[in-house]
């Protein structure tokens, strides 16, 4: 399953769960001869760990782009909905973080470490009247994923939609987490003992520098 980036069991996990979206399709659709659910969650993992756009897809599966263009959101809103309360829960306890910092120290010797945030510019077509608003530094329109992740680059906290055009530092200041962090709603740790200097550090978040600056 290399070609997809993924292990066959998981592939299957992901299969079994969209069964009932394929028995739906084949009832909306009952005059058209539909795709093997298989195919279409193959195309769609594809998609997502390569970027491959739909034209690259429908030769090297041999399916109409449009049919693509309409599976594929499907196929991520299945995937969704069926693993978001076990890979995102809706509270993280502080027994979790300190999982996560001793994940952080156990696998990057870095201690007290929490999560570490950072932005990433999704290239997009430019949304009708929009302006400049999601045109970014790197010269291209975009809009920003902010995440938070583990020490194994899993999803913890995420927010997607913020115009291209916004500085990092504005989208965490304009962001549910910072007064999260602000106001001891996130459960973190109480700072402890650390050990390479026998001083009491806190608990933190790593975040690149101009998090904390208005001119990132």
């Amino acid at each position: 399953m290399s070609y997809e980036r993924n292990k066959l069991l998981l592939f299957h996990n992901f299969l079994r769960l969209l069964l009932p979206l394929a028995q739906r399709a084949e009832e909306e659709n009952q005059q058209l001869e539909p795709l093997e659910p298989g195919l279409k969650l193959a195309v769609t993992l594809r998609h997502l760990a390569t970027g491959s756009t739909y034209a690259d897809l429908m030769y090297a599966f041999r399916v109409a782009r449009n049919s693509i263009s309409l599976f594929v959101p499907k196929v991520c809103e299945a995937i969704y909905l069926a693993y978001k309360d076990e890979v995102m829960p809706d509270e993280i306890t502080t027994e979790d973080w300190m999982r996560i910092a001793s994940d952080f120290e156990r696998i990057w010797n870095l201690p007290h470490a929490c999560g570490a945030l950072d932005g990433k510019h999704i290239r997009i077509r430019k949304p009708p009247n929009s302006g400049s608003l999601f045109f970014n530094y790197k010269h291209f329109f975009s809009t920003v994923m902010m995440a938070l992740v583990d020490a194994d680059y899993k999803f913890i906290w995420l927010s997607v939609g913020s115009y291209g055009s916004a500085s990092d530092s504005q989208i965490f200041r304009d962001s549910e987490l910072r007064p999260m962090l602000e106001d001891g709603t996130l459960d973190l740790p109480p700072p402890s003992l650390f050990q390479m200097v026998k001083q009491i550090f806190l608990i933190f978040l790593l975040a690149m520098t101009h998090f904390l600056s208005d001119h990132g």
